[in-house]
């Protein structure tokens, strides 16, 4: 029956994806960025094996165009990721680095003193697409840790009760939210207008609900990395993420399945990526390795630079999304932008390219990462904070298990070091022979000139670029965020950062 749905779908895929028409040739292209939440590369093209032949359709549009093999999120978290390739520019540059900034209470205009306004050079990617002819939507969510006025940026879709500076604590939503029929390419009165849009799936959050019959994993059925346990709290959101990726793939069929009986398919540009990985593993959500960084990307369309089959090893980064959206649509890079065009004639494959963790929710830390051809290096500068400091995530299963194991004793040395106790400063890892990042070799002597190499790559970075997180958060930020959480239970009651023992007297 499996194979028999796979044979059919892989007819259907190859009569309703292909871009042949001389018309569409001479008009601009649409551009559609089709954003999954908190999902990691595990999908048949990118080799997994798990879930090779079980993700057809995302399979197909990486054959029909260009897929990028080691693409990276700027952070590991939502709003940052989000912050950055809206703009352009790394988060923690211009400001937006810290997670849900320059929030407020849903509903209601955030206060002066908590926006942080972008630098004056900044034009954000969909006011720069309208100032080119575009119509513009985004049917998910914001997450722009910037004060903003939505309607700026998106031509429909915008709640009629949203006021210009409001930003809630989730980030403005549409009236539409996850909507791929309202509030979309559909609704501009033009037909001829070409358009730009962001429509989202729920990825690594809740796509697992979504596997296509007879298609979804036992439990157990996806081995667990040896730095957890191997318990069912851990085990079964290990798999979950396995199965959201199957989940995804059913979920983006059915959207391209609309641009199709649309008649919009022929003449648009599909992106397909994700902003950051799993949240249902401890330590690639908000965490500096390859498996909170390392993201799916891919792009299809009919465009003379974009040529089925290519797969493309280069390292990019999804500011790298940014800068070639702007190009395919025939727009001018921004020379103020941190990404690059990488259909462009003078692009340059990355050396190296660089990552960021800053507060997460009411969690403080502050981590930095340089990824090079061969070796990821981090950086913990909060490195007395343990991995299970109190953070968002208290409360639940796969929190609650792993601390039982560890006060019953049942932990090996590896797990009881790196989750419970001081992390190293400084962390460098042979991603090739070491993919599960355990073997440190910051702390092997015969590795001391590679780490000398990339920690002077990472100072210079931090120099050059005026990295924010090496300032203290403004305690006006600070504080609201203290407020947002101090009656919730993760919060209350646990021994949460120091930098919050100011505002405890206050109540």
């Amino acid at each position: 029956m499996k194979c028999t749905f796979l044979r059919v779908a892989i007819v259907l895929l190859v009569s309703s994806f292909s871009f042949a028409s001389s018309t569409a040739q001479n008009r601009k292209p649409n551009i559609l960025w089709i954003i999954a939440e908190d999902l990691n590369p595990n999908m048949g093209c990118y080799g997994d094996t798990i879930n090779i032949g079980h993700t057809p359709v995302i399979d197909k549009m990486a054959s029909d165009g260009v897929l990028f093999k080691r693409a990276y999120a700027t952070a590991p978290v939502c709003s940052a990721s989000r912050s950055a390739f809206i703009t352009g520019k790394y988060s923690t540059t211009i400001g937006t680095h810290e997670h849900r900034s320059s929030r407020y209470t849903d509903g209601e205009i955030v206060p002066e003193e908590l926006r942080i306004h972008l630098p004056d050079y900044i034009t954000t990617v969909p006011e720069l697409m309208r100032e080119a002819g575009y119509f513009t939507f985004n049917g998910g969510k914001d997450d722009y840790n910037f004060d903003y006025d939505r309607r700026a940026l998106y031509t429909v879709g915008t709640k009629p009760d949203y006021k210009h500076h409001m930003n809630g604590w989730q980030g403005n939503h549409p009236e539409h939210f996850l909507s791929w029929t309202e509030d979309v390419w559909s609704a501009r009165k033009d037909k001829d207008q070409p358009w730009f849009g962001q429509v989202q799936i729920m990825g690594g959050k809740k796509d697992y609900k979504y596997v296509r019959d007879g298609e979804r994993l036992a439990p157990n059925a996806v081995p667990l990395p040896p730095y957890y346990p191997n318990i069912p709290s851990q085990q079964k959101p290990w798999t979950d993420h396995y199965n959201a990726s199957r989940g995804s793939d059913a979920r983006i069929e059915l959207i391209l399945n609309q641009l199709e009986a649309d008649g919009e398919l022929e003449n648009t540009i599909v992106f397909f990526f994700s902003d950051h990985g799993s949240p249902t593993s401890l330590r690639h959500k908000q965490f500096c390795y390859e498996g909170g960084l390392h993201v799916p990307l891919m792009v299809f369309g009919n465009h003379p630079s974009i040529k089925a089959g290519t797969v493309i090893d280069d390292m990019v980064t999804l500011i790298d999304v940014s800068a070639t959206t702007l190009g395919l649509a025939g727009l001018e890079v921004p020379k103020y932008f941190d990404g690059q065009d990488v259909f462009a004639k003078d692009y340059k494959a990355a050396k190296e390219v660089f990552g960021a963790r800053d507060r997460c929710d009411f969690t403080i830390d502050r981590i930095r990462t340089v990824r090079t051809e061969k070796y990821r290096y981090i950086r913990n500068l909060k490195n007395e904070r343990t991995m299970m400091q109190p953070s968002y995530r208290d409360g639940k299963s796969i929190v609650e298990g792993l601390r039982a194991e560890h006060e019953a004793g049942r932990l090996t040395q590896y797990q009881e070091q790196h989750w419970f106790h001081e992390r190293p400063v400084e962390e460098l890892y042979d991603i090739a022979a070491d993919p599960n990042q355990m073997d440190n070799l910051a702390l092997n002597p015969e590795y001391q000139s590679v780490l000398k190499k990339h920690r002077k790559m990472m100072d210079k970075w931090i120099k050059s670029t005026d990295d924010k997180g090496q300032y203290p958060e403004d305690p006006n930020q600070l504080k609201a965020t203290y407020e947002l959480w101090k009656d919730r239970k993760q919060f209350k009651g646990a021994d949460v950062n120091e930098e919050y023992h100011q505002f405890m007297g206050e109540d």
